[in-house]
């Protein structure tokens, strides 16, 4: 079968192949799809009238990674996309249109993000982050704002934090790490020649890389910790729009995990930063 095939075209195909209870999921999602992407597994396997593990049954047949994975790629299924923009919009789309589309797919990405998260893996992520001697983001292209951004809520932590975007700088740096220092890079989709070239550098010099990448990829075997965030658009072809979002929001996580971590003693620490702003702002009226 065709991989270009959407979930759609591969559902509609395989009808008469499915046994009797994946032929009720399957018919819930093809009478409205458009409802299907916004159910639980809970509510389709309702409608449905079949259990939950049979829902994820029925999902494991297709290239999914799992029921939120299977949402997103029903949901890109449902607009083929215009190249170099966004697969969940169409040329001909009204302002009204791509703008609902643009916020119904980032929200469906975090969602599906969010139930895909390890627990453990934060856990040992913010392990490596409070202990580090110094921190360095790297990022490429869409990603590099990411660490930009990665850095202003990094450096309150008394930590030493930069962000770097140039790859000659990256590979120094790596070349210099040292053990205690952590490098977290930044990747989609983990498959940046330079990038996994980088974080193999650090390790043989005995620094820790944490990274924030597709699981499977070249960048993660070369990665002491991986955060593992899911791809639902192809950035080869569309312009990066979801990663970014899903990218920050998995930093966020780990600064809030930091803050936690430090305990209410650094509150005070923190507010000091917070306070040498209100001379920069004018008053709320």
């Amino acid at each position: 079968m065709s991989s270009s095939m959407n979930l759609l075209d591969q559902i509609r195909t395989r009808l008469d192949n499915f046994n009797k209870s994946e032929r009720k999921v399957a018919d819930v999602i093809m009478r409205d799809p458009e409802s299907a992407t916004r159910m639980s597994i809970a509510t389709l396997a309702q409608a449905s009238s079949v259990s939950e593990p049979t829902v994820n049954r029925f999902c494991r047949n297709f290239d999914t990674v799992g029921y939120p994975d299977f949402k997103i790629q029903l949901a890109q299924s449902l607009a083929g996309g215009t190249p170099y923009v966004s697969r969940n919009v169409e040329q001909e789309d009204t302002a009204e249109e791509y703008t609902d589309k643009i916020f119904t797919s980032t929200i469906a990405a975090l969602d599906a993000s969010r139930k895909t998260v390890d627990a453990a893996l934060i856990t040992k992520a913010v392990d490596y982050l409070t202990q580090a001697k110094q921190i360095f983001f790297f990022g490429l292209g869409a990603s590099g704002p990411v660490a930009t951004d990665a850095q202003h809520k990094f450096f309150r932590f008394n930590i030493p934090v930069s962000a770097h975007e140039d790859v000659l700088m990256m590979r120094m740096i790596a070349a210099a790490a040292h053990t205690g220092d952590l490098i977290v890079v930044i990747s989609y989709t983990g498959r940046t020649k330079e990038l996994v070239d980088i974080a193999r550098i650090a390790r043989q010099n005995g620094a820790a890389v944490l990274g924030i990448s597709a699981e499977n990829s070249p960048l993660a075997k070369e990665c002491t910790v991986l955060l593992n965030t899911p791809m639902p658009e192809d950035t080869d072809i569309y312009m990066p729009m979801i990663s970014r979002i899903v990218q920050l929001t998995t930093l966020d996580v780990l600064a809030t995990g930091v803050t936690l971590r430090r305990g209410v003693d650094f509150h005070t620490h923190l507010k000091k930063i917070k306070d040498s702003l209100k001379d920069t702002r004018y008053p709320n009226e």
